[in-house]
């Protein structure tokens, strides 16, 4: 089994509430060296067998039309990662 992740980001120029509060507190807590943080969502799409470029092609689509919202988020990074 082999699993593809796709990660979702909001995208850069929209204000990101939920990253500017984790970074307070972070601060806060006195990690002054972290200078900013950023929430995106994590997607496994697990697949039975190997990836080929048709499930790479779907899982593509998937993540423009289904898992993410092109007005407000980018797709960042799908990739393959063996299942243990």
């Amino acid at each position: 089994m082999s699993t593809i992740i796709i990660d979702v980001m909001p995208k850069r120029e929209l204000l990101d509430p939920a990253g500017k509060a984790v970074h307070r507190a972070l601060q806060q807590d006195g990690h002054s060296d972290i200078a900013a943080v950023r929430i995106g969502k994590r997607f496994e799409l697990t697949i039975d067998g190997d990836v080929t470029e048709a499930h790479l092609e779907k899982a593509r689509a998937l993540a423009d039309d289904l898992l993410s919202n092109g007005v407000i988020e980018d797709v960042v990074a799908i990739r393959v990662e063996d299942t243990p």
